[in-house]
């Protein structure tokens, strides 16, 4: 029979052992202190810096941010530092340039992130409740999009859980805890009527990750934290009929996606609408709900997905508008962005903010932005005029 043997014993550790552990404070933490500067020594330099942070950040503001910390650990230079790994280019739109750690980060820190939300949504934020409606027939069109210009379409909506910190925070722990439950929630999912598997990203091969479009972290993704012991308790849930998807971990803690080659936005904004309200009922079953700020309405890690944390994309088939003096100014007034794709002449149109406008409204802004943006393309095939049909401010 096999015996143990006993740890062998060094007279020295013997001997010093009780002095060392005499000296461990009982909360190593309680002991920890930043070495930093003053907030006038420590503020950024952000005279090359085209992000909202860059934009609206004073010296002022940062000291009034300077010494405070989230209950997580979350402090202002977590917030912003985004921005200053990457402060972006003048030329082109202004990314926000700061994440949330935490959901307190935005109460805590709220001097600073209600300016960066107003001015990249265009939208005032106040003391009413921000309107939600999840009623997908009250969506009007969507389904009868030309098919001669539309592509894909893409509906994506982001949700962050109660009592978790952001994934540019989070530890391992929370990770793995946050699979979880995605884990719990998504089998109550497969037994509503939308049977689908949950696959681990630390079990896929490469050809899997290819047939998911998954790629490698991004540098920003690693920066940031996003990325952090990559791929661990990272996983994708695919529906049995493909309509939907849902990243686990990702750049967020949850993120829905319905996607269809035939360009029928209804069709994809109800299957979104349908699934996300039963996930949310699961998890709040499971006494964690998705969380939500008076004020600004669902958040998650970045500015840029409060309020709805809805994102409509649609591929357009364009040929003479891209061209077009006017097309900016017709952009804005619609209230959505267009951007090309590595295909000749096919463009992702979707809409410019999430927030200030209900899930239907946002949808429908995309919707009549697409059939408008058409419209003006077969007026230029005919070499007419667009003029009359440039709309007024939305």
């Amino acid at each position: 029979m096999w015996k143990v043997k006993p740890p062998v014993a060094f007279p020295m550790e013997t001997r010093y052992r009780p002095i060392l552990e005499s000296l461990v404070p009982p909360d190593p933490m309680s002991q920890f202190h930043l070495r930093r500067g003053s907030p006038e020594e420590e503020f950024p330099d952000l005279c090359r810096n085209s992000t909202w942070m860059g934009r609206i950040l004073t010296p002022a503001m940062y000291g009034r941010q300077f010494d405070r910390c989230t209950h997580s650990g979350v402090i202002f230079d977590d917030v912003i530092r985004p921005g200053l790994e990457e402060p972006g280019d003048w030329s082109g739109p202004a990314s926000v340039g700061c994440v949330a750690g935490d959901a307190q980060s935005y109460v805590l820190f709220c001097d600073f992130f209600d300016r960066v939300i107003e001015a990249h949504h265009e939208h005032k934020i106040s003391s009413q409740t921000p309107e939600s409606d999840f009623n997908f027939d009250n969506l009007k069109g969507g389904g009868d999009l030309d098919r001669s210009y539309t592509g894909r379409c893409e509906v994506t909506v982001v949700r962050g859980v109660e009592d978790f910190c952001f994934p540019t925070h989070c530890s391992r722990g929370e990770r793995r805890q946050l699979l979880t439950l995605a884990r719990r929630a998504l089998q109550r999912l497969d037994e509503e009527e939308q049977p689908g598997r949950l696959l681990l990203l630390e079990e896929l091969n490469q050809e899997q990750q290819r047939e998911l479009n998954l790629n490698p972290p991004s540098s920003s993704q690693l920066r940031t934290g996003v990325a952090r012991d990559w791929p661990d308790a990272r996983a994708v849930w695919v529906s049995k009929d493909g309509s939907l998807v849902v990243w686990v971990n990702m750049e967020d803690h949850l993120r829905l996606v319905s996607a269809r080659d035939d360009g029928n936005i209804a069709e994809a904004f109800k299957c979104i609408c349908i699934n996300l309200q039963k996930l949310e009922e699961f998890y709040r079953d499971l006494r964690h709900p998705f969380t939500w700020k008076q004020q600004l309405g669902w958040v998650s890690s970045s500015p840029a997905d409060v309020g709805t944390g809805l994102r409509i994309r649609v591929h357009l088939k364009l040929q003479h508008l891209p061209q077009h003096k006017r097309l900016q100014d017709v952009l804005k007034r619609l209230r959505i962005c267009m951007d090309r794709t590595e295909s000749p002449a096919l463009y992702r149109v979707s809409n410019a903010a999430t927030f200030g406008v209900s899930e239907v409204g946002l949808t429908q802004l995309v919707v009549d932005g697409v059939k408008l943006l058409v419209a003006m393309e077969k007026r230029l095939e005919a070499g007419r005029d667009i003029d009359e049909l440039v709309p007024t401010q939305k």
